[in-house]
């Protein structure tokens, strides 16, 4: 007969895999997918299905209470910063027209800061243009296409790793919210492992994945400009007017007597802090032509279009969580770790790690990892800003046929399947690794 630890294990892999074949075979939305897999969970690991639909009903909504006023609100912020020009201002102000060796370091650092307010797909098809336009004002030749995947692919690490790391994407900060972390420390924390993980996995890394390829990149037809590109300072004052506000909660800690520093660490929670930065955005970015009525319905109407979609997929993910927690996954994990067979920030990664190839999905693998690891975190004493990085870093391990995301990077850089492994699905899993060393380093040091 079997042990309800090994029933459990048992009922999560058949569940999981059951969403994968909906997905990667049935061609299903992970929303349906995702669902289907926690109700099948639920009664095969003991529950019974009154329990299982509570489970997955508490699962969806504490995740969309938590998390979907930050989604909504960065989503418009990207939104405003894409509709204005001001992002793509931003780019082509820090590419300019850079020597061939600088190229790729200074596409790293534009995804860097304009990856901070966009979600990586709306990233990608923002600063492919701009890539290529970079790629075109350097010398021609045969190493053209070697340039301009070492170009694209720094780009891509930029905004694979602020997806991952950096508070407030959607992943990071649910992750902070569900371990109870410090949002400020846990930012700094990200930014400190972020940087030399895009250093190693973004341009030096593509000195050697880049070598050898051929590309079809797609012609790309630049929409008509009908508004104004505001000032590159402006757009830089939007995209990093969270950041700071994020950060700034750690004066409260540093000066804890301070009104100002209360009042600051107040203002840094991330739904004021984007609220803040969107209102901001509107008279920065657009001035005066905000009088125009049909402006602002462009800006909401095209805000609003994703949220849906990706809020469905987020509770999905976060019901599939909360089924397993109640199936006792949780406590399974504490006692693992507690018997000390592994190091905790060593086993939030792995759990990151299978849930991302399982369901391709970033944001469900750092959903689901956070939403069974605060036992363990709190019988082992762990700071739980460094487990968030770890399931950050999980969360982008090797992105296969199942991630929306590889299809996506393949059909914008015109990489054969192989080439789309060899060089996106290499540099998300030195990412990952990467991540995974650096906190251990850094956990011990800091």
């Amino acid at each position: 007969m079997l042990t309800a630890d090994v029933q459990l294990a048992l009922a999560a892999v058949f569940g999981v895999a059951l969403a994968i074949l909906m997905i990667v075979r049935g061609r299903f939305h992970p929303f349906v997918a995702l669902l289907c897999g926690a109700f099948v969970i639920g009664p095969l690991s003991g529950l019974s299905l009154i329990d299982t639909e509570k489970a997955i009903q508490k699962g969806a909504g504490d995740v969309l209470g938590s998390i979907g006023l930050v989604v909504a609100l960065g989503l418009a912020l990207g939104t405003m910063l894409q509709i204005s020009g001001g992002a793509s201002a931003l780019a082509r102000w820090m590419i300019g027209r850079p020597e061939a060796r600088r190229a790729p370091w200074m596409s790293l650092a534009v995804a860097l800061i304009i990856g901070l307010p966009l979600f990586f797909e709306t990233g990608l098809v923002l600063l492919l243009p701009i890539i290529a336009g970079a790629v075109a004002a350097l010398p021609q030749g045969e190493k053209r296409d070697y340039l301009l995947l070492t170009i694209t692919l720094s780009a891509l690490t930029g905004l694979s790793v602020t997806h991952a790391l950096i508070v407030p994407h959607p992943g990071p900060l649910l992750a902070v919210a569900t371990l109870h972390a410090d949002v400020g420390r846990t930012m700094l924390l990200g930014m400190l492992v972020a940087l030399p993980t895009a250093i190693l996995a973004g341009p030096l890394l593509s000195l050697f994945t880049a070598k050898g390829l051929r590309l079809s990149m797609p012609t790309l037809v630049a929409q008509a400009e009908t508004i104004a590109a505001p000032p590159t300072i402006r757009a830089l004052i939007v995209v990093l007017l969270p950041v700071v506000l994020i950060a700034s909660g750690q004066l409260h800690a540093i000066f804890p007597k301070s009104a100002f520093a209360a009042w600051v660490s107040a203002a840094s929670n991330p739904v004021f802090a984007l609220l803040l930065a969107c209102l901001v955005a509107l008279p920065l970015l657009f001035g005066r032509q905000l009088r125009k009525a049909q402006l602002h319905e462009l800006i909401w109407s095209e805000t609003m279009k994703p949220v849906g979609t990706i809020l469905l997929s987020i509770a999905a993910g976060g019901a599939l969580k909360q089924v397993l927690v109640s199936a006792g996954m949780s406590d399974v994990l504490a006692r693992l770790a507690a018997q000390g067979s592994l190091s905790p920030i060593i086993l939030a990664w792995a759990i990151a790690v299978a849930i991302r190839l399982a369901t391709g999905s970033a944001t469900v693998a750092t959903i689901t990892a956070a939403g069974v690891m605060p036992g363990v975190v709190v019988s082992t004493g762990v700071s739980p800003e460094w487990v968030v990085l770890a399931i950050g870093s999980g969360s982008v391990f090797f992105s296969h046929v199942n991630d929306p995301g590889f299809w996506l990077v393949k059909s914008y850089l015109g990489t054969s399947t192989p080439a789309t492994f060899r060089t996106w699905s290499v540099l998300e899993t030195v990412i990952s690794l990467c991540g995974l060393a650096l906190v251990l380093v850094f956990s011990r040091l800091i």
